[in-house]
């Protein structure tokens, strides 16, 4: 499931935890912690290109004669999932950098 999908709930267990089933990570404040740095790391990368990509899709309309019919609309959605996760590991650091180092000085 992509992190963009989940509720607002869902979502702050993703930012506690790298995995939505495992314990919240416990890090002191202040304290750098690779783990909280990945999930957040991943929670704005792909909230960002995932909301991205969604509005593109919806700009651009079907082909005359290059539409892959049900077939295209059906995997679009799983195609668009694996889009925003190579995405968001290429350079979702470049827009979470700022917004952790926030995150850090807030909480410390």
């Amino acid at each position: 499931m992509s992190i963009a999908m989940l509720s607002a709930g869902q979502a702050s267990s993703v930012l506690r935890s790298p995995t939505p089933d495992a314990a919240p990570l416990k890090v002191a404040p202040g304290k750098d912690s690779p783990e909280l740095r990945e999930a957040f790391d991943d929670f704005v990368g792909q909230s960002f290109f995932s909301q991205l990509l969604s509005q593109m899709r919806k700009t651009v309309g079907k082909p005359a004669y290059f539409h892959g019919g049900m077939g295209e609309e059906l995997f679009q959605g799983r195609l668009d999932e694996v889009l925003v996760e190579h995405l968001s590991e290429a350079t979702g650091d470049t827009f979470s950098k700022p917004m952790y180092d926030l995150f850090m000085m807030l909480r410390g």
